[in-house]
C-alpha cells in the first residue's frame, strides 16, 4: 500500500508499451481441459474457484517473493532485480497454464535523496523525506522550531499554531486530522520554511505530498518518539538539510485475461507488485499478489464465465501508484468502457488483522466519499461472503485514494475491494469481534524489513483469498448488478 517512499521516490511516469497490453487485450491459449467448467449458474463457479483456491497454495507463492527479496538485498522494489525475479515467476506461473501475459513497461522519474539530515538543538534526528518534498537549498535552512501542539487539528489549520510568528521557521505537527500537504501548506502559508511532521503511532512517518504542485516547502517525517521530543523544546534552533535528484528509471505491470467471457464487460483484478525499499514486502503486497495469482491459476484461461476476467499486477505502486495510473492513462474512452468493476487487493493477510472491504457507498461518511455508481454492490458482494457466509463481520475503509483503485475511480469504473490493515491501530471493539491486539497496528511490520513471512496472519489469508475468489467468479459470471449488463451464454 502507498504511503510510504523510502529513499527512492517517482515524480511522473509515462507507459511505453503497445496499444494491445495498454488495453489489457491478451487472451489465454490452451488452458487444461479441467478449467472447463460445465456451463452452469453463478454459485458454481464460485463454488468451485473458491474450492479450489487454498492458502496452502498462496502461501507457497509467498515463499517465492520471499527468496527473491532475500536473493536480492532485502526487497522487491521496483526496478529491482528483486521485482523482476518477482514479475517473471507471475507470468511464468500463468504462461505454464495456458495464459498469454504481457508485461508492457513504463517510464518514470525516481527521487534519490543524496542528503537528509536534521539537527534541533545540535541533536541529530533521523528523518524520511516526504515523496514529493522539494530539496532545501544547499546548506540546508535554519530557523527556530515552531510547535503546532497535538490537541485540536495538530497543524492542519492555522489557528493551531496560536498566533505564533513562522517567518523564516521550521514547523513541527503531528500526523493526523489531514494530509500531509495540508500541514506543510499551512506552515507555508505561515512563513515556515520547512515542515517536520511526526508520527501519531510508534515506528517511523514515510509518507508522500501526493504530487509536485502540493510541495510547496521541504517537508519530512520523524517518529512519534522524536516528535514528543521535539514538541517539549518550542524554539530551539533547527537545521534541515535535503538535496534530491531525479533519475529517470523503467519498470513494467504483469497483464493476463481470459479467453473466454466477453470483452465489452471485463471484470478487472489487480495488486501491486512491487515492495517498499526497506523490506521484502510480503504482507504488503505480497498477499494480496499471491491470492491474487491463486485465483488466476484455478479459474484457469477458459472458464465456462459470461465475463472475461483481466489480471494485474502493478509495478511502483509504492512510488505513488505509478503503475496502474500509467495503464488507466493509456486506455481510450472506449476501453475505459469495455472494464465493467475493478477488484483491488492490497494487504489481506495482516498480522493483527482487521476486515475491510472498501466504503463504495459512504455509508461510513468518512473521508472521500463514494466510489463511482456500482460500488456499493461490490461493497455489498464481499460483505455478504466474509460476514453472510464465513460469519467474518466486516467494516468499511475509505477510498483514501492508497491504492491502485485510485486511477479506476478518477475515471467512474465501479471499484471495491479487501484490506486487512496497515499503520492504523486496533481497537478494543475490533479486537473483541476480530481477535488480535488492540492498540497494536494492525500491521507492525508495515514498510519495515521485518514484513516477511512470519507478518503474515494466515487465517486471514484464507479468509480472504476464498472471499476474492468468490468475487471475482461470482462478477465473470454475472454484473448485472454493477452495470446491468445481463449474463449470457460462455462464450
Amino acid at each position: 500500500m502507498s504511503s510510504t517512499r523510502g529513499l527512492l521516490r517517482a515524480a511522473a511516469a509515462t507507459l511505453t508499451a503497445t496499444a494491445l497490453a495498454l488495453s489489457g487485450a491478451v487472451t489465454a491459449s490452451t488452458a487444461p481441459p479441467s478449467d472447463r467448467a460445465a456451463p452452469g449458474s453463478a454459485d458454481a463457479l464460485a463454488t468451485k474457484l473458491t474450492r479450489d483456491v487454498t492458502v496452502e497454495g498462496v502461501n507457497r507463492h509467498l515463499i517465492a517473493l520471499q527468496r527473491f527479496a532475500d536473493a536480492n538485498g532485502g526487497n522487491r522494489a521496483a526496478s529491482t532485480p528483486g521485482y523482476e525475479a518477482s514479475a517473471d515467476y507471475i507470468a511464468g506461473k500463468l504462461r505454464a497454464v495456458g495464459y498469454d501475459v504481457s508485461t508492457p513497461e513504463f517510464a518514470y522519474q525516481a527521487e534519490i535523496v543524496e542528503v537528509a539530515t536534521l539537527t534541533v538543538g545540535g541533536a541529530t534526528v533521523e528523518i524520511i523525506p516526504m515523496s514529493f518534498s522539494p530539496s532545501t537549498p544547499q546548506g540546508g535552512v535554519s530557523g527556530p522550531l515552531v510547535v503546532a501542539p497535538a490537541d485540536g487539528s495538530a497543524g492542519c489549520e492555522a489557528a493551531d499554531f496560536g498566533g505564533a510568528d513562522l517567518t523564516g521557521a521550521i514547523a513541527l505537527a503531528q500526523r493526523g486530522t489531514c494530509p500531509f500537504a495540508q500541514k506543510a501548506a499551512i506552515a507555508a502559508d505561515l512563513g515556515a520554511v520547512a515542515a517536520v511532521i511526526y508520527n501519531n503511532v510508534d515506528g517511523p512517518l514515510d509518507g508522500t505530498l501526493g504530487d509536485a504542485a502540493s510541495a510547496r516547502i521541504p517537508t519530512v517525517g520523524i517518529t512519534q518518539a522524536d516528535g514528543q521530543a521535539l514538541a517539549a523544546t518550542p524554539g530551539a534552533p533547527a537545521t534541515l538539510d535535503l538535496q534530491i535528484r531525479l533519475e529517470d528509471r523503467t519498470t513494467r505491470n504483469v497483464i493476463t485475461q481470459t479467453r473466454t467471457g466477453r470483452d465489452d464487460n471485463v471484470v478487472m483484478a489487480g495488486a501491486h507488485l512491487d515492495s517498499v525499499e526497506e523490506g521484502p514486502g510480503i504482507n504488503d503486497n505480497g498477499t494480496g499478489s499471491a491470492a491474487l495469482l491463486e485465483t488466476a491459476l484455478r479459474l484457469g484461461g477458459t472458464p465456462a464465465a459470461s465475463n472475461a476476467v483481466r489480471f494485474a499486477w502493478w509495478g511502483a505502486e509504492e512510488l505513488g501508484l505509478l503503475g496502474s495510473t500509467a495503464y488507466v492513462a493509456g486506455l481510450s474512452p472506449e476501453q475505459q468502457l469495455d472494464i465493467a468493476l475493478y477488484l483491488n487487493f492490497d494487504m489481506v493477510g495482516s498480522p493483527n488483522a482487521a476486515y475491510f472491504a472498501y466504503d463504495g457507498d459512504d455509508s461510513d461518511a468518512v473521508g472521500a466519499g463514494p466510489g463511482p455508481v456500482g460500488s456499493a454492490q461490490i461493497e455489498q458482494a464481499f460483505v455478504d461472503f466474509l460476514q453472510g457466509r464465513l460469519g467474518v463481520p466486516v467494516e468499511g475503509t475509505d477510498f483514501d485514494g492508497r491504492s491502485d483503485y485510485g486511477p479506476f475511480i478518477a475515471v467512474g469504473i465501479p471499484s471495491g475491494g479487501l484490506f486487512t490493515g496497515a499503520e492504523g491501530i486496533k481497537t478494543p471493539e475490533q479486537a473483541a469481534k476480530w481477535g488480535g491486539t488492540a492498540g497494536v497496528a494492525y500491521d507492525p511490520c508495515y514498510h519495515q524489513a521485518c514484513d516477511t513471512l512470519g507478518n503474515v496472519d494466515r487465517v486471514a489469508l484464507d479468509r480472504n483469498s476464498d472471499t476474492i475468489a468468490w468475487v471475482v467468479a461470482t462478477y465473470a459470471a454475472s454484473t448485472e448488478g454493477i452495470n446491468g449488463v445481463p449474463s449470457s451464454s460462455p462464450r
